[in-house]
């Protein structure tokens, strides 16, 4: 009976620990997420009462050329960056395990550009690739290279993905290879350590196609999923260097339902938006962990 009367009383302490975590999440995470659901379902501009119009605000969405549009923009920043990052860490990485005498200093200096928030990265682009005074553009003037600097979203993507390997997120991600090649099967070191470019490229394949490296490709898949997640919900830097336009060329699917929201008080629209791209952020991280997933079973 003791046993048990311990058992209740480590249990109902249990309970009141998680407590406010519970009370908190579910005010400010899970409330707004079914809140939001039915604000979807209803035509509001924040100040007067809703009116129930169903799924016509996801309708809606199908003919609206500039939500295609951001959502494209979106996407092809997603399609740019993503493999720009993993390989641009995957090659820090390796660099910072080479036997080199500046081996140290480059896992320090793969870990400075932390220091830099988007916001200064993103000015420091800004004026970088300025068409008339930009340092990238006088480079280019000199080597007699024409270069259209006219904001596409071609240039724009460029410019962003180049904040964003520059930002702290693409130090957790040299972080992270660093680690995960720290700890890499014998096969591995030994194509990197040294050798001809053929046999640290067969030693690099012949390591991954290895049982022992699973953990090492589970790493970089499960930062392949956060990367997604991460830019198909990027905006900020974007909008700081491009203000989304010239003619919304470069306004990314954020900043549209941002505009919806709070500059046009069309709330049932944004909301309907919002919910479009959670369930691609669902799918999207669903096929990369069903992909790891086989890989692991292979």
């Amino acid at each position: 009976m003791s046993k048990k009367k311990t058992k209740a009383k480590q249990t109902i302490w249990a309970l009141l620990f998680i407590a406010p975590f519970f009370v908190l999440f579910t005010v400010f995470t899970i409330y707004p997420i079914v809140q939001g659901v039915f604000v979807s379902l209803n035509k509001w501009t924040l100040m007067g009462r809703m009116k129930f119009v169903g799924l016509q605000n996801y309708q809606r969405l199908f003919r609206d050329h500039f939500f295609v549009d951001a959502l494209w923009h979106t996407s092809f920043f997603v399609l740019l960056v993503v493999p720009l990052v993993v390989l641009l860490s995957l090659i820090c990485a390796l660099f910072a395990n080479r036997p080199t005498c500046i081996k140290k200093f480059l896992r320090v200096a793969y870990y400075l550009p932390g220091i830099l928030s988007v916001s200064v990265a993103s000015f420091i682009a800004k004026y970088s690739f300025a068409p008339y005074r930009g340092l990238v553009n006088g480079v280019l003037k000199v080597l007699r290279v024409d270069f259209n600097q006219n904001g596409t979203s071609v240039v724009a993507g460029s410019k962003a993905g180049l904040v964003d390997d520059r930002s702290d997120d693409d130090m957790v991600d040299a972080g992270i290879s660093n680690a995960a090649l720290s700890f890499s099967p014998p096969g591995f070191v030994a194509g990197n350590d040294g050798g001809s470019a053929g046999r640290r490229s067969r030693g690099l394949a012949d390591s991954f196609s290895d049982p022992a490296a699973a953990d090492q490709k589970y790493h970089l898949s499960g930062r392949d999923v956060a990367d997604h997640c991460f830019f198909l919900r990027s905006s900020g830097q974007i909008y700081m260097m491009t203000g989304g336009g010239p003619s919304n060329q470069t306004r990314p699917l954020i900043q549209y339902i941002y505009q919806q929201a709070f500059n046009k008080n069309d709330l049932g629209y944004a909301s309907a938006m919002s919910y479009v791209l959670f369930a691609i952020l669902v799918v999207c991280t669903l096929i990369q962990l069903q992909i790891q997933r086989k890989g692991g079973e292979e």
